[in-house]
Order: C-alpha cells, then sequence, then structure tokens
C-alpha cells in the first residue's frame, strides 16, 4: 500500500471521530478532548447517532452522513462493530483510520485488512492509543498528557509505555517530533514508519518500543536506510522466554530468539538499549548530545567512590577511560592539592570550590587526551551545587574547544541536586542522577557509534573462497534419494570440502571388533563416538571416548558405550560408531559454530566455545547471515567482548582471519543450500591458522521456492551476473556492485573528469569512506548497482537505481569511465537497469540530468524514456514507464 498514504495519518486536513461520546473516562470522549485542546485548522467530525453534538461540536449520525471525506478517522467503537465501520469508510473514501479497540479476533483483523487494502486506506492499529503530533499542535489520541515539540519520534507497541514515557517526558521537559501507538500493526508497522520518519524534517532521532517484528526483510532495509541519516534506538520486551511468550500474547508476533533480536539490531546500525530506563537516560543523551569522536572518556570528580561506581558500569560494557598525557599530568599537579588521585578518574578531593572544578575542566578541555568528559558532582557543606552547575556552564557556553568534547554530567542526590540538574537541561548538557546512569548513556554513544562504523565497514575481498555448489547439490540430492536427512562427521566431509572447510578422517565401525581393527589401521591416539538418530546429545550417555592407546581400549569402550546406550535408551537406534585419529590438542582452541532458523529473521549463525552442554541463546554471540569477512570479524569481537568466545592464553592465538574465513564459508554453504535447516560443527579445533571440524551434524529438508526469501537480509543476487562484449570486442562482466569493490570504486571515480562527476552528482563533491561506503554497501532489497568490470578488476562505469519504499517508482543514475564514452557500455548498463526494474515490479524509472548531457538525454530517448526539460532549474527529467513491460 502506498507510503504516502502515511500523510493522510501525520498531516491530516480533516479529522473523522468514529464513536465519539459523552461517557465519562470513554476513549470517544478523551479524543474529542484532547483534539479540541489543540490548534488543528481542518473540520472536527464527531460520529455518534445519539447526539446532536460532542464538546459543542455538531455531530452526524452515521459516516455515510458526514458533510467531506475525512483524511484521517479515529475509531473509538468495541471491536466487533469496527469491520463494518473500515467498510464504510472505505467506501466514503477515507485515506487513513486508527483503531482504538483492543480484544480483535483474527477475523475481525482479516476483514479489516482486507477492506482497507481494497480501498487503498491505511490502518493504525487495534488496540493503538492513537498518536500526537506536537509540531501541528495536534493530539488524535486517549492519552493521558500531552507531548511538546520536540526532534525525537517515538513509536511503541504498547500503549502503557506510551502513557510512562509521555509522563516522564513531560516531568524532563523533553519533547517529540510524533508520538505513535502502533497497537497491533495490522497495516502500518515498524517499517513502514521508519521509512517515514527517516525521511522527515522534523526528525533527528528514533525510540522505538517493541514485542516483535512481523516481516524481518521489510523491516531490516527500512531499519538500515533509517539509521543511516537518524539514531534509531530499540527497546526490545521479551528477552527471557517467559517474557518473550508474554510479549507474544500481547502484540501476537512471532517468538523470536532474543539473540537474533539484538544481532539484528546491531547489523542495522540500531543502537538496543536495555529498559525503560535505560531509554529515559538514551532520551536525554540523544536530545542534546553531539555525535561521538571517539571512545576515551575523562572522568571529573570531587568523590571517589561515585566515580568507581561508573568506572565499573563503563568496563562492564567494553568502554575504557583516556589516558592523560604527561603534560595535563604535569599540570593537574600544578593546580590540585597532592592528594589528587593522580590518574583518571580525576578525584580532585571532595572539598574542591567550584574554582578548581573549573580550572581542570579548562585543561581537559584544551587537551586532546579525551573525546568525552564526565563531570559528576557530590553533596558537599562546602560549595554549592547549583553554583557549580552554574559557573561549569557558562566556562562550556564560552569555551572555545567545547565543542569538540562530548560532555556529560551527574550530579548526585535529591533536593539541591535536582535544581542544577534542571540547569543543565535547559543549557542543552546531558544530565544524569546515579554514576551508573551517565556511564551508561556515554555507553549508548559508544554502541551507537560502533553499530554505525559495523555498517560502514569495507569486508577484505576474498578471490579464493571455495564454492562448488554444484557438488554439494548432488551430495544433498543423494541423500534425500535414501530418505536421509540427518548427517554427520563421516557423511558431510565431501559436502564441507565443496565449501573449502577441512573435517577429520571419519571411518565408520558396525561393532566394537570393527572399531579396533579400523583403529589399528589408521594409528593411535583414536577417538570413537557413538552415531545414533535417537540421541542428539552424546554426553548423555557418555558417547565419547578419546585418547584410546590400543585395540583392547577401542573395544572395551565401543562395547561400554553400547551398554550405557541399552540401559539409558533402550529403544534407540544405533547406526555404529564413529573412529577419528585423534587431532593435536597442544595449544588448541576448541569452538563452536552452529546455524539455527529463527521464526523472526531466519538462518542465524552462532559462534562460542566448546563444550558439552551448550545453550546456543546464552553462550554464544549471534549474527545474521549473510556474512562477508567484516561481518565476521564482528562477530568474532563480539564473541570476545561478551565473553562467549575466551582468548586463547596459549602461545597459539586465535586466527581472526582463519576463523572469519571459516565462518564466511559457512555463510555461503547455508545461503546457497536451503534445505539445510540446521547445522552443528563441535568442536572446531583451531591451531593458528588450521581449523578442523572434528565433528559435525547437519540436519536436510526438502526445500521448494525461492531460498533467498527466507533471509532477512537479502545475500549478493548472483542470477544477475552475466558476461558480454563491448563494440571494440573486449569481454566485460556485468554484476551487482559488492562491499569489497570499495577500493575499485574510489579509483574508478578517480578516472571519471570533473565535468563528468559534476553532471552525475550536481556538485563538485570529494568522495570519501563514508560516501564510497554508501555506494558499495547497499541493500539488494531496496537499491541495485550493476558494475561493469573489465578482466583486470576494474570497474569500467555503474547504474544504480534507488526504488522507493513502495516499490513503485526507482530513481536510477550511470557514471562511466570517461576515457571509455561510446564503447557502448551506457546503453548495456542502462538495458540492465531497466530489465531490474521490470523484473522486480516497478511502475516507473526516472532519473535527471543537466540539459547539456547531450548523450545521456539522447541515449533515454532511444530507450523509451519521456524527456522533460527545465532550463530554468537547470534540470533534464527522464521518465520511463514500466507498466507491461517485459517482466523475464
Amino acid at each position: 500500500m502506498p507510503q504516502q498514504g502515511l500523510d493522510a495519518l501525520f498531516k491530516p486536513t480533516s479529522i473523522a471521530v468514529i464513536g465519539a461520546s459523552h461517557r465519562e473516562n470513554g476513549a470517544g470522549k478523551l479524543v474529542m478532548k484532547n483534539l479540541l485542546a489543540g490548534n488543528f485548522k481542518g473540520p472536527i467530525m464527531p460520529v455518534n447517532p445519539k447526539h446532536e453534538a460532542i464538546a459543542g461540536v455538531m455531530a452526524y449520525p452515521d459516516i455515510a452522513s458526514l458533510p467531506r471525506t475525512p483524511d484521517l478517522a479515529i475509531i473509538c467503537t468495541p471491536s466487533n462493530k469496527n469491520p463494518d465501520i473500515i467498510e464504510q469508510l472505505g467506501h466514503k473514501g477515507c485515506k487513513a483510520a486508527i483503531i482504538l479497540a483492543a480484544g480483535t479476533t483474527l477475523e475481525q483483523l482479516t476483514q479489516m485488512k482486507h477492506s482497507a487494502r481494497s480501498h487503498k486506506m491505511r490502518l493504525l492499529g487495534p488496540n493503538s492509543m492513537g498518536i500526537i503530533l506536537p509540531h501541528l499542535d495536534l493530539n488524535i489520541s486517549f492519552a493521558p498528557f500531552p507531548a511538546k515539540p520536540g526532534r525525537i519520534a517515538f513509536v511503541s507497541q504498547s500503549a502503557a509505555v506510551c502513557s510512562t514515557i509521555l509522563d516522564w517526558a513531560r516531568h524532563n521537559d523533553i519533547g517529540f517530533s510524533h508520538f505513535v501507538s502502533l497497537g497491533d500493526a495490522c497495516d502500518i508497522d515498524f517499517a513502514q514508519l521508519l521509512d517515514y520518519l527517516a525521511r522527515d524534517r522534523h526528525t533527528r532521532a528514533i525510540l522505538l518500543y517493541m514485542d516483535s517484528v512481523q516481516e524481518a526483510r521489510t523491516f531490516m532495509t527500512a531499519a538500515r536506510t533509517a539509521s543511516r541519516n537518524k539514531a534509531v534506538l530499540v527497546v526490545k520486551s521479551g528477552k527471557t522466554q517467559l517474557g518473550a511468550q508474554l510479549g507474544h500474547l500481547h502484540s501476537g508476533g512471532n517468538l523470536g530468539m532474543d539473540a537474533a533480536y539484538d544481532a539484528a539490531i546491531r547489523r542495522a546500525g540500531m543502537l538496543r538499549v536495555r529498559d525503560t530506563h535505560d531509554l529515559f537516560a538514551a532520551v536525554e543523551t540523544l536530545n542534546h548530545a553531539q555525535s561521538l569522536r571517539g571512545e576515551r572518556l575523562v572522568i571529573l570528580t570531587n568523590g571517589g567512590g561515585p566515580a568507581i561506581m561508573a568506572t565499573d558500569t563503563l568496563l562492564s560494557r567494553g568502554g575504557k577511560l583516556a589516558e592523560l598525557s604527561e603534560q595535563t599530568h604535569h599540570q593537574l599537579n600544578q593546580l590540585l592539592p597532592p592528594s589528587w588521585s593522580h590518574t583518571n578518574p580525576i578525584d580532585i578531593v571532595g572539598d574542591a570550590p567550584i574554582k578548581r572544578y573549573t580550572d581542570t575542566l579548562k585543561i581537559l578541555l584544551d587537551s586532546n587526551d579525551c573525546d568525552a568528559i564526565l563531570i559528576m558532582h557530590a553533596p558537599s557543606a562546602s560549595v554549592s551545587s547549583i553554583k557549580v552547575a552554574n559557573d561549569i556552564i557558562q566556562l562550556l557556553k564560552h569555551h572555545p574547544r567545547a565543542r569538540r568534547v562530548n560532555i556529560l554530567t551527574n550530579w548526585s542526590g535529591e533536593t539541591s541536586a535536582f535544581e542544577a540538574r534542571r540547569c543543565f537541561t535547559e543549557a542543552g548538557i546531558p544530565t544524569y542522577r546515579t554514576p551508573e546512569s551517565a556511564a551508561n548513556a556515554f555507553m549508548h554513544l559508544v554502541e551507537y557509534k560502533r553499530n554505525q562504523k559495523l555498517l560502514m565497514e569495507t569486508p577484505v575481498s576474498i578471490s579464493d573462497m571455495p564454492s562448488d555448489q554444484k557438488t554439494a547439490n548432488g551430495l544433498i540430492q543423494e541423500a534425500f534419494s535414501q530418505d536421509i536427512y540427518q548427517l554427520d562427521t563421516h557423511e558431510v566431509s565431501h559436502l564441507m570440502a565443496a565449501y573449502g572447510i577441512q573435517t577429520l578422517p571419519t571411518w565408520i565401525a558396525s561393532d566394537s571388533t570393527e572399531a579396533a581393527h579400523i583403529a589399528e589401521q589408521i594409528g593411535y591416539p583414536v577417538a570413537i563416538k557413538l552415531r545414533s538418530p535417537d540421541i542428539v546429545h552424546k554426553s548423555e550417555v557418555s558417547g565419547v571416548v578419546l585418547n584410546l592407546r590400543s585395540a583392547s581400549e577401542v573395544a572395551q569402550s565401543a562395547d561400554a558405550i553400547f551398554d550405557r546406550v541399552g540401559e539409558s535408551y533402550p529403544g534407540a537406534r544405533i547406526t555404529g560408531l564413529m573412529v577419528q585419529p585423534m587431532a593435536s590438542r597442544a595449544g588448541s582452541q576448541e569452538l563452536h559454530i552452529a546455524v539455527r532458523s529463527d521464526p523472526v529473521f531466519g538462518p542465524i549463525i552462532l559462534l562460542g566455545d566448546g563444550g558439552i552442554d551448550w545453550d546456543g541463546e546464552e553462550q554464544a554471540a549471534v549474527s545474521l547471515l549473510p556474512l562477508n569477512m567484516a561481518l565476521a570479524r564482528y562477530l568474532v569481537i563480539h564473541a570476545l567482548k561478551s565473553g562467549k568466545l575466551r582468548a586463547n592464553r596459549s602461545h597459539q592465538s586465535l586466527d581472526m582471519e582463519a576463523v572469519c574465513r571459516v565462518l564466511t564459508k559457512v555463510s555461503h554453504l547455508i545461503i546457497n543450500h536451503p534445505e539445510i535447516t540446521e547445522l552443528d560443527i563441535h568442536p572446531l579445533l583451531a591451531t593458528g591458522k588450521e581449523l578442523v571440524a572434528l565433528d559435525v551434524n547437519i540436519k536436510l529438508q526438502p526445500f521448494s521456492g525461492d531460498g533467498q526469501a527466507r533471509l532477512a537480509i537479502r545475500p549478493y543476487p548472483s542470477e544477475w551476473e552475466e558476461t558480454t562484449t563491448l563494440k571494440d570486442g573486449r569481454t566485460i562482466l556485468l554484476r551487482p556492485v559488492l562491499p569489497e569493490d570499495e577500493p575499485a570504486h574510489k579509483d574508478f571515480i578517480n578516472h571519471v573528469s570533473d565535468e563528468d562527476r559534476y553532471q552525475r552528482f550536481f556538485a563538485d563533491v570529494v568522495i570519501g569512506h563514508e560516501e564510497l561506503a554508501h555506494l558499495t554497501q547497499v541493500d539488494y532489497d531496496r537499491e541495485m548497482a550493476f558494475v561493469a568490470v573489465s578482466d583486470d578488476g576494474k570497474i569500467l562505469a555503474v547504474v544504480r537505481a534507488i526504488s522507493d519504499p513502495d516499490n513503485e517508482d526507482a530513481e536510477f543514475a550511470i557514471l562511466v569511465r570517461s576515457a571509455l564514452k561510446g564503447a557502448g557500455l551506457g546503453r548495456l548498463l542502462m538495458e540492465k537497469i531497466i530489465r531490474y526494474a521490470a523484473i522486480k515490479g516497478l511502475k516507473t524509472l526516472s532519473g535527471v540530468t543537466m540539459p547539456t548531457n547531450r548523450g545521456m538525454i539522447g541515449l533515454a530517448r532511444k530507450l523509451g524514456f519521456k524527456v522533460k526539460v527545465n532550463l530554468e532549474d537547470g534540470e533534464a527529467e527522464l521518465k520511463l514507464q514500466l507498466e507491461g513491460a517485459a517482466r523475464t
């Protein structure tokens, strides 16, 4: 449904209130009260068959009697009446409706969605509290409090959380650009609101409170797009299994792993905060703090205890204290009493007068030792908390370097400290009640910066990444032909080898005698492992025995395994024993890599330490697929920092590149073969650069349809690769752009003339890393860029198209190396992007160039574009209608 339909929700010119009433504390009365309290310029039309007027405004008996079609209707009636009301509003031509009622049945929901779609009408809710648009002085809700204008948009699935946030914001003088109670999101959801708010000029940051996500692909696409432009913070309920189940009952969403949500939020460049307390602190930070330049924090305090609490919180969340330079140490020694801390945190002693605070702060601001300063003050009998705060505010207001450093403050205490904190808030300086909340707020900035860096990271190109998809497909189909749906190490070795993953040689024995004979042949020491499709965890029956050094040991251990299975699982099927040579564990580290299918985000990859009792969600770091080398590196770093993967203290340290290569290979395997539903490599023995899978288990299930559809992030679309020939006979590869193309793209831009660059970008631009990251790290679900690549890997030309959120129109741009104009590259790429747009189902393809760019205008006309030249604006608009165009 059209994204532009949201204008009726957020910029209505007329509003109908269906079910407006006089009933005390009823939604119909509260909505009318809130609407009339604002400054809405358009007509407000209450609908109630029993009253001639509601709150002094003429009422209408039914929707058909409304004197004009409302842009927006807010429906305050019981849920059983709402399907018919939606149908009536649709016939009337209403463009959007907010549904307040809770308790909507699935049948009612289906009827409302069907009516809304047939009439191209947008729905918010049901179970919504409504919306507040402070910039329009418009409160279309039954909220108990209004909201003042600000630059933060808040969207919540929970109406109760909305009320709490509103109350807190009123107390702390925080304003909003939009305040939206999403409810059960039968139509308008997080993705569509993110798309809208990302383009809204009143919104600087977006806060989300979510129970669940319904459409992972659209959510991730919208979230990644929004977070490139604005800070997006998320509170996700349901961290525990019980909490998730309650969230499911509340919103009806799928029960996804909390770790998968965490991974999705990081991957999209958003920031997750842990709870509403953290959210309040994050709002305070976002409302005032500037972008973080770096992670080095200095703590300035008059009390050691609070500073220690802040430091503990900082370090526990992976933050770091700044190191003071010799010059700064010298200056502080000259200024402070001998009993100062002589380190960071800088404790200037409890009786510190105001001048000691301001002089120390000047030294820190004049230095290059830090990126942020947390100024703390504990109540003191010798100095006024408010006076210290006001003098610091004045210093920060006039110091020339104050804006180069992030400032956060923590004034502990209640009565006097409350007034001091109010002064900081009015001065636009973030302030917090406790040391822990101040440190957490700083870490919000740090983690957000890290997630944004992840969004812009350039992966290392791996030209030798093996991927024998044909062989792997054959092996999987062979397993299906034999009704085999679970494979162990012996059976997957060739499948893993097709993707360059080394497994330990494995032999199968049917009994203890054969196991002993195999051991004699391969040499000691050996390991034997139970094979049984009915026993998931071999440890339950001590089904793995290591370091066996003789035939008798092998035979005795094998018989003991069979006996234990008979006692514990008498009906279990036993398909034999695996016999493996013992891999050398000296200086090695055991890792566990697993792939699971999350009900919301699809295939996810887990990384942690090896162990017998392994709970993936609790003991592993998680990432969404697909992975490249840069994303794999972040997964490993996240696993190390979170303690899910312990750094090996032996002389053979974990080889980051080798682990990342295996993770990336596993990603390719899972993406290319949707029949694989689960995979476990446990353990993966890491010895320097050598990584060997000792035990592998794979679960298979027949699959038909689009394998990419199960992924929350669309992987590289290899189906769009093609080789073609230029006019001069040169062979080139046309393919989608890759994140790894950044260096080649930079070289390409450098071989385009200033004039051609100006015609492409309409400005003299300097293309740095961030710009190149935007150009090469595209979301294939909404954007496509095709590059023409020569045999030596050089990019010769690029065409890109970015579609709107509704997949109706895409804007294209094309650029060719200046020395290669006339070689036919432009036509080849334009024909390819037109074919792509038609297959994607877009209705129009449009672009803008300069009237002087005759080559582009001529080519566009030949390809069927309509050209409209506007000499006053210095633009030529190009538009191609795609409806009815070939879809193959």
